[in-house]
């Protein structure tokens, strides 16, 4: 096998190719991207940059994110540093409450565990800030009080949630639809939307340093709320929450090494994946093959079924994640692949609805994502605060006995991953791709685009995308071409054609190659990457 050489030509894309020296930023808003710009024209650095947008993407793509998210951060400094900010299950809610029901359900209060955002932007500012904290926030709160026009994937995602939100009735949802919903309906692309509820929590929070929100009197009014609607959410709850530094995890591929972040998170997917995809060299078939597409498909096959099976709050793991990234393990699960389909994977025994960004500048470098979950998350918004709270806790199972059953004071599974690359211990760069299970896959194509079809980041992104459902479903993008679809069909895998953009993932990149930043971002969202 080749070693990996990233991209020959880094400066080749079907797209234009942003390219810096001093610094880089790319999200999935135009707007959120420019705050991280006016953070770094200030003077400040990329984990400046980095949360003034992850604040701004809370104004400008609600549908995705909000002051009520979980986040995850990887930074680079000199060595890789991995941030934790999810948060636990309420403490008074008990699995009794789950009698009689088979999942978690997505709306309403049972969903909802503490918010972890506020404390990863808190956490990692304390650790790398250059610029006032309070001084971040100022894009944001300027969007949230003078309004700012819908971008057009953000409406369509607003479309379609429409009739999910305002068809909840409890008193829990009245204040989100009245904020999210007026006049019953989604804002339209180009439409004016503000909230300047939400610029003033956000003041509050960056004056407090984000005490109020944990202890203070945001974290009253979130409580009182939940009191008064049934919720379980306490003051208790959230003064308990920290955001915890944790040691990422990694894998070498054909050279490079791939950066995850560890479970709670699925993360450790992609490094399953990859470690088994190491052993076929899918450099010597077309990047547009059914022989490329079906091993990449039954990589990430093999993957879900052991980390569906095993990955949980590491409190509860039984399985070592050192067991499950062994090559061996991985040389053993790459036997079961062969030319058909695997109709239904099972996990082995190995022996022995989210918003990403990244910055870079001269020193640092950060990958940074941040979620609601499912559409806008619970539906539950605190009044007149802004605050919509995620509903991460889908994440758990009401399966007994799996490590990742819903329990009090626990974290649930996690689909939210950064990503970030090195060679010889030398940062690369970081990269993520949004959208649930798509995550995963997303970032196995996008490492084997850049390594085995030496892709620019740009292409790498650009490239058609497939994405594995479950058994032998899969999305294939209509680029992709109707002669591959036919013969992955043929190696048994049930393909559905679908240009549903949402299917496939919204990605960013930023690489440094010759010192130099090449930054790009998600042709299917409205992102943005910009580099000086």
């Amino acid at each position: 096998m080749n070693r990996a050489n990233l991209t020959e030509n880094p400066y080749s894309s079907t797209r234009q190719v942003i390219l810096g020296k001093r610094g880089a930023v790319a999200t999935s808003q135009p707007l959120a991207t420019l705050a991280g710009m006016e953070m770094l024209w200030a003077g400040g650095n990329a984990v400046d940059a980095a949360i003034a947008m992850a604040v701004a993407l809370t104004v400008v793509e609600p549908t995705s994110n909000g002051i009520g998210s979980d986040a995850f951060a990887l930074v680079w400094d000199g060595k890789l540093h991995g941030l934790n900010g999810s948060g636990k299950s309420c403490q008074n809610l008990t699995a009794e409450y789950f009698s009689g029901v088979d999942k978690m359900p997505t709306y309403g209060w049972l969903p909802v565990t503490v918010p972890g955002a506020v404390s990863a932007w808190r956490t990692v500012w304390e650790r790398w800030g250059r610029l006032p904290f309070e001084q971040l926030f100022a894009p944001a709160i300027r969007y949230a009080e003078e309004g700012f026009p819908v971008s057009p994937v953000t409406s369509l995602a607003w479309k379609r949630a429409e009739a999910s939100y305002l068809s909840q009735t409890g008193p829990e949802f009245q204040a989100f639809k009245a904020v999210f919903f007026n006049n019953n309906r989604a804002p339209a692309a180009g439409e004016i939307w503000a909230s300047p509820a939400h610029a003033a929590t956000l003041r509050e929070i960056a004056t407090t340093g984000g005490e109020s929100f944990y202890t203070g009197r945001l974290a009253e009014e979130m409580a009182n709320f939940a009191a008064e609607t049934g919720g379980f959410l306490t003051l208790a709850d959230l003064a308990a929450h920290q955001a915890d530094w944790v040691t990422p995890i990694s894998t070498d591929y054909r050279g490079l090494s791939v950066w995850e972040m560890p479970p709670n998170t699925q993360g450790l997917a992609t490094l399953i994946a990859l470690n088994i995809l190491e052993g076929f060299d899918l450099g010597k078939y077309p990047r547009e093959s059914a022989e490329s597409y079906h091993r990449q498909i039954e990589a990430m096959k093999l993957a879900f079924a052991d980390v569906h099976r095993y990955t949980a709050d590491p409190r509860f793991m039984e399985m070592p994640v050192d067991r499950l990234l062994d090559k061996t393990y991985a040389a053993q699960r790459r036997q079961l692949i062969g030319e058909t389909a695997i109709p239904l994977a099972e996990p082995g025994l190995p022996k022995g609805g989210t918003v990403y960004l990244a910055a870079a500048d001269g020193e640092l470098m950060v990958s940074f994502i941040q979620s609601n979950f499912t559409g806008f998350g619970s539906g539950v918004l605190i009044p007149d605060t802004g605050i919509a709270l995620h509903n991460r806790g889908i994440g758990f199972t009401l399966e007994a006995g799996h490590p990742n059953q819903y329990a009090p004071a626990k974290r649930p599974f996690h689909t939210i991953i950064p990503g970030f690359l090195t060679q010889d211990g030398v940062p690369v760069g970081p990269f993520g791709v949004m959208g649930g299970p798509m995550q995963p896959q997303g970032h196995l194509q996008a490492v084997v685009n850049l390594v085995d079809y030496g892709m620019n980041p740009q292409a790498a992104l650009d490239a058609p995308r497939w994405h594995f459902v479950k058994d032998n479903h899969v999305f294939l993008e209509p680029t992709a071409g109707v002669q591959l679809a036919k013969e992955l069909s043929e190696h048994g895998h049930n393909i559905q054609v679908n240009s549903e953009s949402g299917l496939f993932g919204r990605g960013q990149i930023i690489l440094r190659k010759n010192n130099i930043l090449i930054a790009a971002s998600e042709p299917r969202a409205d992102g943005l990457a910009l580099a000086w």
